[in-house]
């Protein structure tokens, strides 16, 4: 009995020290190059607030816990713009979802291919996203035609996004970067609000 209060009590204190921990790690300047988006898929609106750059492969876990959360706080918020960092790390099949993804940006579809790949249960391989894409309007011809097309040009993404996870540290995903504030691993929708509002006071 006295265990399982001490338990109980130990968790409702680890709960409070982590809503009043201050969230995220203070980056600096490494973060205005990222924060520019040039060359990544963006979703949200014009006039945002804060910018969030999200460092990301479908295949992990973690990644995809936290993919709900994020949209939720994104959705509630509205001032937020999203820059979507593919970062391919669990290996060719998250390469290739990853490219599939960067080529349906040119149909102006990635926001809604990325939603389905995160949500997406089934093993990935070309069926999966021929359903992904055509599920999200898009045309998997002209998808592959455009990847087959400009190879080169993501791949050459996926390295830089890799470059730029490394340079701020991140060792793996998922990473969030709201404004300058660095948030490594998978957080909730209350977290998310949290990062927000400091990465608002430290722009």
């Amino acid at each position: 009995m006295q265990l399982g209060a001490i338990v109980v009590g130990g968790w409702a204190v680890g709960q409070v020290l982590r809503r009043t921990t201050p969230i995220g790690r203070d980056i600096g300047p490494r973060a205005d190059a990222i924060m520019a988006g040039d060359g990544s898929p963006q979703d949200g609106p014009a006039d945002a607030t804060l910018r969030l750059a999200v460092f990301t492969d479908y295949r992990c876990p973690a990644c995809r816990h936290a993919f709900p959360a994020m949209e939720e706080a994104v959705r509630r918020d509205g001032k937020v713009r999203v820059i979507y960092k593919d970062w391919p790390i669990f290996g060719p099949p998250s390469e290739r979802a990853a490219s599939i993804a960067l080529a349906s940006a040119e149909q102006g579809i990635y926001p809604a291919v990325h939603r389905r790949l995160m949500t997406d249960s089934r093993i990935i391989d070309d069926d999966m996203l021929r359903d992904v894409v055509t599920g999200a309007g898009g045309d998997w011809s002209r998808a592959t035609r455009w990847l087959a097309a400009h190879a080169e040009l993501v791949a050459g993404r996926l390295r830089a996004n890799g470059q730029e996870a490394y340079s701020i540290g991140l060792s793996g995903t998922p990473g969030f970067l709201a404004g300058p504030m660095l948030v490594m691993g998978a957080i909730d929708a209350g977290d998310f609000g949290r990062l927000f509002a400091r990465a608002r006071v430290a722009n």
